[in-house]
């Protein structure tokens, strides 16, 4: 702990003092299956700690006028009656400090197929310095960590010069209406970081990430009579095949400088195809949704376009596609990716703290997803990092988390609010 003065060291021995409460949040809120929809019950348990901890939070509901009216609000498919996010606040002890604000999200990606795992993802279990289950990395032990660092400073005896913010959303992995309401509901700092599991690195740039679907209408008819159809899921390849072309022709675009050494940054997903209800009848209809992804220098309009042209082009060869074109849907995501300097004084000092704990200067990390990092960026004051733990098989099967970096994320949060946020005299 070099570097540190007595008040620090009292503060990294707090955090190691609650290790075994970080852990038991961690297994609390990974055995919640908080997948879209159902993150009700997540929200609760998470609740009912920070109110333990005395951090009573306030609701912040995504079924608000402000979010939907907002441009970057991303429209959806389902509900969003009655479900919320949570923002706690630990206000100042003194004044003179800066803000701070960590932000973590507990909704999680489906763990289907199930046959994969090697046990239930939502019966958390703990071997050889690794939890396992989903959401367990990304992001539910960095929730943890971050909620403890703030603690951390009250166990140790010790106040803070500036107000902290304990934000926990949901709808990140689909969206990110969460963490753009808790802006509007006036989240904000200073500094916001947010524990993603890219390990302890600083998080300098990330691509843009947009959702769609494609609609297709067929004519149905049984096999018999085939030729006299349209297969609507037949055609669909030929779509899929022409985006295929675009996400190629994106790559080799001239690409910002971050971007400029790495293979292939930007990608297509096809996530679900539906289509047909017999199997001895040609299918009338299909559709398929899928995620594309842009760099931080184009705006989601624009690729938005490009995507729609492409569509567009692909269907004008074709005969039937071209006298019934395909429809083009833009739902979910909708969000561009941003750049910033490892060299802003938030990221610094952050970087300082990691260094003071583990002895070398933190890795710079170039995302080729996106994050909630987005809506403080561009909706924000303040600047934005992700610190977090180092986690395996976020979206597969069998997810887990290293525990020591749970941690030394929680040290480094802790250490960073004492030099930023600055400790009371």
């Amino acid at each position: 702990m070099a570097g540190m003065d007595a008040k620090e060291k009292k503060i990294i021995e707090a955090v190691e003092s609650l290790a075994d409460d970080i852990f038991d949040l961690m297994v609390r809120l990974v055995a919640e299956p908080s997948t879209l929809g159902n993150e009700q019950s997540v929200i609760r348990v998470m609740a009912d700690q920070l109110t333990r901890l005395g951090y009573p939070p306030r609701s912040i509901p995504l079924d608000s006028e402000a979010l939907r009216s907002h441009p970057a609000f991303a429209p959806v498919l389902w509900d969003l009656t009655g479900r919320e996010n949570l923002a706690s606040v630990r206000p100042a002890d003194g004044d003179g400090g800066k803000g701070a604000l960590f932000n973590g999200h507990l909704d999680v990606v489906s763990p289907e197929p199930l046959s994969f795992w090697d046990r239930s993802p939502f019966e958390p279990m703990v071997k050889d310095g690794w939890m396992y289950g989903r959401g367990s990395g990304d992001m539910k032990s960095g929730v943890a960590a971050m909620t403890y660092a703030v603690h951390a400073i009250d166990r140790a005896g010790l106040g803070l010069n500036a107000p902290v913010t304990i934000n926990a959303v949901i709808e990140e992995e689909c969206t990110g209406n969460g963490a753009l309401a808790s802006v509007l509901a006036g989240c904000d700092a200073e500094a916001v970081l947010i524990p993603e599991p890219f390990g302890p690195t600083l998080y300098t740039a990330q691509v843009g990430v947009l959702w769609f679907k494609v609609n297709i209408s067929g004519v149905p008819v049984h096999v018999l009579a085939a030729r006299a159809g349209t297969n609507a899921i037949e055609k669909g390849y030929l779509i899929i095949q022409a985006l295929r072309g675009l996400e190629e022709e994106l790559n080799r675009a001239p690409r910002p400088g971050p971007y400029r050494n790495l293979n292939h940054p930007l990608n297509l997903n096809i996530g679900i195809f539906e289509g047909g209800d017999w199997p001895s009848t040609v299918p009338a209809q299909a559709s398929f949704h899928g995620r594309l992804s842009y760099f931080p220098d184009m705006a989601y309009d624009r690729i938005c376009r490009r995507i729609v042209d492409c569509v567009a082009d692909a269907a004008a060869k074709d005969p039937w596609l071209s006298a019934n074109p395909p429809e083009v849907e833009f739902y979910g995501f909708r969000s561009d990716g941003h750049m910033i300097s490892r060299n802003l004084p938030a990221l610094q000092a952050l970087n300082a703290c990691h260094r003071d704990l583990a002895g070398e200067d933190t890795l710079e990390y170039v995302s080729t997803c996106t994050t909630d990092l987005r809506a403080f960026q561009f909706f924000g004051h303040g600047q934005v990092t992700c610190f977090g733990p180092v986690a395996e098989n976020i979206h597969g099967s069998n997810e887990r988390v290293n525990l020591e970096s749970v941690l030394h994320t929680a040290k480094s949060y802790a250490l960073f609010l004492s030099r930023w946020c600055g400790l009371r005299e």
